[in-house]
């Protein structure tokens, strides 16, 4: 995974400097260049006051104040760092938890910023000031690599504008959430620092655009979101929906008319948030073409309507007794309702159905993500023993002597005889279209104040401040893949008990069967939508939680070691929450908003 994005990094920079013809001095973008060189300067120089003061055994403020300078320096560079050098960035400031390369069985220790907050929040850990120090160092590589890289390297107006817009995305997603800052609880205030980063360069770029006042407008707007994250108090009753809504949506929109009126040119790369997207919540904002595992599976709506046929079509079974719809049911969010799925010749299996609902937008299908997309899972399903026991060659000949569906096949694919990746390809493009984003959520965040309640606001705000839940399923999908590039899919470790009632734990691997010698990815599953979860109880892998009060009060208690289990690797903190009754409803009726209205 790791090499797979420093090459898409390489790409992307490689296809911008081809394609940008931005009207704008090279001085200009140099003046940019320099301005992150600055910032990582003060980094770099931080981490040194930091190293002296470690050393010195300096008290808890004087400790955590060099600390949040040193936050401040890396969020005023971010948005460039992270755009650029997506690799230097996971270990500079990515989750405290080890890198997994599950194809290379490689487990890379976990380091950057979050590590070293954890041993300097709530106080200090002077036991572990050897392990403050070698993380310090390990900081100051990066910013030897990130001034390496900018010194060596051009960036272009297009570059600058997408990755500022990204940044934006971030905030929303990574920064306000706590994602960021899981122990010292300063989201809000770093997100104000993140978007310094983003005035700072506006106000170099300024002198050189054509409408400085549509600038001057996006600065004011940038100024008054900076005064609310400032001026919050407990990030625990902090207005996440208000200020989404009323300033990080409006930022992102006058980036984006800015953009345009300056006839800035998009970057050309397939990317999951489409260019002509204004904000992250925009109708058809997510590009499902960013999901594909080739440019021959691109989405059409032929293809989708050929995929909903095949959907339907017991030809799929090797007996000719089920179809896909048999287990993923349009009225339930496309599962079955049952604790586990049924096997064609009968008895059960051992994992809950899933729901197929924005499936298309992970890297990972199944519980453990065994298959790395709908392509490919729909192969696996269909010859599985268990579930369809059929064989792709077999449904393709049968295919092949209907002159319906050969019309049909050729139309699409220009060929005169259905290939089984064409099959495949049908399906997923089915299931791709089921991804509607039609919700009261969605529409709310579009702009209609009506289609949430006031307890469904209030349950939003829950979500992603007191209850954290924000932190792994990503605002907007509210699943595991994660924001704002989108390019990957965390599983979590939570420690699930068998059911509500019997308070013994689970003994699935999940991930773990597939990569037994990985500690960290036993008992590992994908982080799911929340999308339709109202429609698609019962919950977890095994279907073990039969409401969504069930779910809430394990995750309430701090999943499988705050019910006492000896959860190894748990990834989900381990502390209440500390959520009332009333609390918990509320957010349960958020989770209703995210239903979606029928198309």
């Amino acid at each position: 995974m790791k090499k797979a994005i420093f090459v898409v990094s390489i790409t992307l920079s490689a296809i911008v400097l081809i394609n940008c013809h931005a009207p704008v001095k090279t001085s200009t973008t140099d003046n940019i260049r320099q301005y992150i060189l600055d910032e990582n300067a003060l980094f770099a120089r931080q981490l040194e006051v930091m190293s002296d003061l470690i050393r010195g055994r300096a008290g808890q403020e004087q400790v955590q104040h060099a600390f949040a300078a040193l936050r401040h320096n890396y969020k005023k560079m971010e948005w460039a760092v992270a755009y650029y050098m997506p690799e230097t960035t996971r270990f500079t400031n990515g989750p405290a938890l080890d890198e997994i390369e599950a194809e290379e069985n490689t487990i890379l220790e976990a380091e950057g910023l979050q590590v070293l907050e954890e041993y300097l929040y709530p106080v200090p850990d002077t036991s572990r000031t050897a392990e403050m120090l070698r993380m310090i160092k390990k900081l100051s590589n990066k910013s030897l690599a990130i001034r390496t890289y900018f010194e060596a390297n051009t960036i272009s107006l297009p570059q600058i504008m997408d990755a500022l817009r990204s940044q934006v995305f971030r905030i929303i997603t990574l920064g306000i959430t706590g994602f960021d800052t899981p122990v010292s609880g300063t989201g809000l205030t770093e997100s104000a620092w993140a978007l310094e980063g983003i005035a700072g360069i506006l106000d170099r770029l300024k002198p050189q655009l054509q409408y400085q006042d549509k600038a001057d407008t996006l600065l004011t707007k940038i100024t008054a979101a900076r005064t609310v994250l400032v001026a919050a108090g407990d990030r625990n009753h902090f207005n996440y929906l208000d200020f989404i809504t009323s300033h990080a949506n409006r930022i992102s929109e006058e980036l984006y008319l800015l953009r345009i009126a300056e006839n800035i040119p998009a970057v050309a790369v397939t990317k999951a948030i489409r260019d002509n997207a204004p904000t992250l919540f925009s109708a058809d904002a997510f590009n499902p073409d960013a999901f594909v595992p080739g440019s021959e599976y691109k989405q059409s709506a032929d293809k989708a309507a050929l995929g909903k046929m095949l959907f339907s079509n017991p030809v799929l079974s090797g007996n000719g007794s089920r179809s896909c719809a048999t287990c993923h049911q349009s009225e339930r969010a496309f599962t079955d309702g049952l604790k586990t799925a049924t096997a064609i010749a009968g008895g059960s299996l051992s994992r809950n159905t899933p729901s197929l609902n924005y499936s298309n937008f992970q890297h990972g299908q199944f519980w453990d993500m065994r298959r790395p997309d709908l392509e490919t899972q729909a192969e696996d399903v269909i010859t599985n023993k268990q579930e369809m026991h059929g064989s792709l060659a077999d449904i393709s000949q049968k295919l092949n002597a209907d002159i319906a569906y050969k019309s049909l096949f050729k139309k699409i694919y220009k060929t005169d005889t259905i290939a089984t990746w064409q099959l495949q390809n049908v399906l997923a493009a089915y299931i791709r279209s089921l991804s509607v984003f039609s919700s009261g959520f969605d529409r709310y965040m579009r702009g209609e104040k009506t289609a949430m309640t006031a307890s469904q606001q209030q349950g939003f705000n829950l979500f992603t401040g007191k209850g954290k839940c924000a932190t792994c399923h990503f605002i907007p999908l509210f699943n595991g893949t994660v924001p704002p590039d989108f390019t990957k899919t965390e599983a979590e470790v939570l420690g699930v008990a068998t059911d509500f009632t019997n308070k013994k734990p689970d003994t699935d691997r999940g991930r773990g069967y597939l990569h037994g010698t990985i500690p960290q990815l036993q008992n590992a599953f994908k982080t799911p939508t929340l999308r339709n979860i109202a429609q698609t109880a019962p919950y977890m892998h095994h279907g073990g939680y039969q409401t969504l009060q069930q779910v809430m009060t394990f995750y309430n208690k701090g999943g499988g070691t705050g019910l006492g289990f000896k959860t190894d690797n748990q990834t989900l903190p381990a502390d209440q929450l500390q959520l009332t009754q009333e609390e918990t409803d509320k957010i349960i009726d958020f989770m209703q908003a995210l239903t979606d209205t029928p198309q």
